[in-house]
């Protein structure tokens, strides 16, 4: 256990210009000690184990990207309320221009 103090969490405190109560110097001394307890057991990892991204492997799903043919601008624009030039015509928003 690292035994983080008042004193301690006061100083920290004083560092970061933070306005600490009696009541929270308690509690965040306990606090820090619980987190820097934890990060320390990093220390125990064994050194051979190699570094993972994932705990599982992971495999592609996706199909390969291939051209297929698709819409026509006419098809496409067949369905919409309303086009102009060749494009979906949508009503103007917050006051913008042309």
């Amino acid at each position: 256990m690292s035994d983080i103090t008042r004193a301690d969490v006061a100083h920290l405190a004083r560092l970061a210009r933070l306005a600490v109560t009696d009541d929270e110097l308690d509690v965040f001394s306990g606090q820090l000690d619980a987190i820097l307890d934890t990060v320390g057991r990093v220390s125990d990892i064994p050194d051979d184990v190699p570094p993972t991204t994932h705990v599982a492997p992971l495999t592609n799903v996706l199909r390969p990207d291939e051209p297929a043919p698709s819409l026509t601008r006419e098809a496409a624009l067949a369905g919409a309320p309303e086009a102009e030039e060749g494009r979906f015509r949508v009503p103007r928003i917050l006051g913008e221009s042309q």
